[in-house]
């Protein structure tokens, strides 16, 4: 796996991987964001990452997923390296025959045993999660 950076100013940046998807980076404030930050980005490959796993999963057991969303939460530290202590990963299914039970089966699986992002941090970052199903 391999992915090129390019610099277009002090705090705007690109990452081009070996497909030739490119996505943009930016580190300006809040209110002149363009982009995901680096850390943000991170997040964003947690919560998605365990998220293939799990629509697989409910799907391969046959239960009905009319839709699915996923929020995540990180709280980092104050100094420098200001990396990530605690992440939340909440996943909300709208099913009508997942069953609560199964659901935190398959979300235990996918946090904390499929995601190869959350493995990669787990030793140094607690990594909770929930989730909530909704009935149509």
């Amino acid at each position: 796996m391999k992915i090129k950076m390019g610099f277009k100013s002090d705090q705007e940046y690109f990452a081009v991987n070996e497909s030739g998807n490119r996505i943009e980076i930016d580190m300006l404030a809040a209110e002149n964001k363009k982009a995901m930050s680096p850390m943000q980005l991170l997040l964003s490959g947690v919560v998605s990452c365990a998220a293939v796993d799990l629509v697989a999963m409910v799907k391969k057991r046959r239960k009905t997923l009319l839709a699915f969303s996923g929020e995540i939460d990180g709280t980092r530290r104050e100094e420098y390296p200001k990396k990530f202590t605690d992440i939340h990963v909440k996943y909300t299914f709208t099913s009508p025959d997942l069953q609560e039970e199964e659901a935190e089966k398959l979300v235990n699986l996918a946090v904390e045993k499929y995601c190869s992002v959350a493995a990669t941090i787990n030793e140094s970052t607690k990594i909770t999660h929930s989730l909530e199903i909704l009935r149509p």
